[in-house]
């Protein structure tokens, strides 16, 4: 892993570490399916020391596949697991600390200095123990499960997280232990992309260079955990960031090794691109990047959500009630009728034409292409929308958007590195000091919808977390996904990346040894009570490792309290503790009602 090494792909067991022949055949599934490490949780001594009999298993039958151990809250479990396995993953916000409170701790500097020498006391130890058994220890932050001291210092921020990871980090470095791997999570895409971001700074600052484990923790299932981490994974990826990736999904496991190998393979397929002759702007701030500044076209740029523009070439008006996109592009073909509060587009030339014939809706505007530059002029649309490319950005088109800002740039590109010329673009509008706002025009052609999920939020990630999306396009070319799983798929991507709310959000983990009920059945039973409400967000956790640090981001959380049990929460305060599973879903429903935000269907 790491240096010139592939992008590892891996994935962790939701078996009981107990249960030798379970965890064995799963292993065996997820290394099948592609997957070149296998986690699995250790709650106590006794699973740490059965990962004994599983290693020798899988290796008897020729499966090689290096083993993690997952350990939270006891430190003496790590170093019995770091004997049997390939590498210890160790969590900075349990290992020492006491499991948080949520309550705010004051530290005189002595009294911090004296937290963090016990923290030395009890690592070192534990890093002998991998020197003498060569192996490999992974520190993992989540922003779920971030110690009281650490948050009572730093807050509940990016820089918080960094710290986290970086006092562990700077131990290892003083020991002379250079087998480690670094992840920093969060189930917000938002966070984890700028936490990663910032942590790869302060590691080069200081000197470091050790590999980055990338993941969005509880992504969910289905389409949603598919978008969300190609979102955040695809985002750092194409940065050059991580060197071995998980795609957290709430599903089987090894259903989540061909979605990460289409992710990883999607983004390097891109090295050795052709250049792209672009620069940043000095007053972008890639650590903390802000919305950049666009006038507002009517309901695009300026501070306003970003907008769906779907295409429909063949007239057919088909959408979906709750994805309805804000424009529809039509092409030559004026459309008749649209659903209400939808604009269309259509090709400038027809629009000229038949609005000299007064045969043009109010509600439909022209778009125009680069050579039709000289036209734009003429025409008297309070909204215009221009196709570009960044190296149609020429003189001529720069002084013509300097005059013109009704102008809504469509973002165009076949270059292979997709995202790193419409990136250019926007930095280009950013120096000439054009307002103007941008929708990213992304065109495919997939037979296979989750491939279009994929490849479509890895290509969007980065743009909208840079602050540099007023829109998005999305058009795939054949008909094997519909207009509407394409527009669908726009709306997840927007909700995914934080910038427009369109439906419920389920915070979901994907479970593991430590899960207390059956996951994915009451996630398909949640979905299925919630899935009509819009704008909630709603934790379903597998036990009590994430569940309220990832339930400060949810409006509710479900999570495991105890074999068959479940605990309810609001927020971060748990409101009913112990229910049997078979009532919690219903109970959960009756906390929505009882709060107001549920809405009968």
């Amino acid at each position: 892993m790491g240096g010139s090494n592939p992008i590892r792909i891996q994935s962790m067991t939701n078996t009981a570490t107990q249960d030798t022949e379970a965890c064995v055949a799963q292993a065996k599934r997820i290394v099948d399916a592609g997957g070149e490490y296998v986690r699995l949780t250790a709650q106590g001594v006794k699973e740490a020391e059965n990962l004994m009999n599983i290693n020798a298993a899988l290796r008897r039958d020729g499966y090689m596949v290096p083993l993690v151990a997952d350990i939270h809250f006891n430190p003496r479990v790590a170093d019995v697991a770091a004997q049997y396995v390939e590498k210890v993953r160790i969590n900075p916000g349990n290992y020492v600390d006491a499991a948080r409170t949520f309550k705010h701790l004051e530290y005189t500097d002595e009294e911090y200095a004296q937290e963090l020498q016990k923290i030395r006391d009890r690592f070192v130890p534990f890093l002998n123990i991998c020197k003498a058994n060569h192996t490999a220890i992974r520190i993992g932050v989540n922003h779920g499960s971030l110690s009281d001291r650490i948050m009572s210092r730093y807050g509940d921020t990016p820089e918080g997280m960094v710290e986290s990871c970086m006092e562990f980090l700077r131990i290892c470095v003083q020991e002379n232990f250079m087998d480690v791997v670094i992840s920093i999570k969060a189930s917000n895409t938002v966070v984890m992309v700028k936490t990663v971001r910032l942590l790869a700074t302060v590691m080069e600052q200081e000197g470091m260079q050790f590999p980055l484990h990338l993941g969005v923790t509880e992504a969910g299932d289905g389409e949603d955990g598919r978008i969300k981490s190609a979102l955040g994974i695809g985002a750092l990826l194409a940065d050059g960031l991580g060197d071995t990736i998980r795609v957290s999904l709430s599903e089987a496991p090894e259903a989540e090794i061909p979605v990460a190998r289409k992710l990883v393979d999607y983004i390097v397929q891109r090295h050795d691109h052709p250049y792209i002759p672009g620069a940043d702007v000095p007053e972008f701030n890639y650590l903390s990047p802000t919305r950049r500044e666009t006038t507002a076209v009517h309901n695009i740029g300026g501070g306003q959500q970003p907008v769906v523009v779907a295409a429909r070439l063949d007239g057919a008006m088909d959408f979906h009630p709750q994805f309805t996109p804000d424009y529809v592009y039509t092409g030559r073909s004026v459309p008749e009728q649209l659903p209400e509060g939808m604009q269309g587009i259509i090709d400038a030339d027809v629009w000229m034409r038949q609005s000299a014939d007064g045969v043009v809706p109010d509600n439909v505007w022209p778009a125009f292409k680069g050579d039709q530059l000289p036209f734009l002029s003429s025409c008297n649309a309070s909204l215009k929308f221009l196709f570009i490319t960044y190296m149609g950005l020429n003189d001529e088109a720069i002084a013509c958007l300097k005059y013109h800002p009704e102008v809504v740039l469509v973002s165009q590109s076949n270059h292979p590195n997709r995202l790193g010329e419409q990136r250019a673009l926007a930095h280009q509008m950013m120096k000439e000091g054009l307002k103007n706002p941008i929708v990213y025009f992304e065109h495919y052609a997939e037979s296979e919808l989750e491939n279009l999920q994929i490849k479509a939020a890895a290509d969007m990630g980065a743009l909208i977390f840079d602050g540099l999306c007023d829109g998005i396009f999305l058009f795939n070319q054949g008909e094997a996904i519909s207009g509407r799983a394409a527009d669908t798929t726009a709306f997840g991507i927007l909700q995914a990346g934080r910038v427009r709310t369109s439906k419920t959000e389920y915070i979901s983990c994907p479970g593991c040894g430590r899960t207390l009920y059956d996951l994915e059945s009451t996630i398909a039973r949640i979905k299925a009570a919630t899935g009509h409400l819009k704008g909630l967000k709603i934790g379903i956790m597998g036990c009590i490792v994430n569940g309220p640090g990832e339930m400060a981001d949810a409006d509710y959380g479900y999570v495991g309290a105890g074999r068959g049990k479940i605990s309810l929460y609001k927020k971060k305060e748990c409101i009913e503790k112990n229910i049997p599973e078979a009532e919690a879903v219903e109970k959960l429903i009756e906390l929505i009602r009882s709060n107001g935000d549920y809405i009968e269907k």
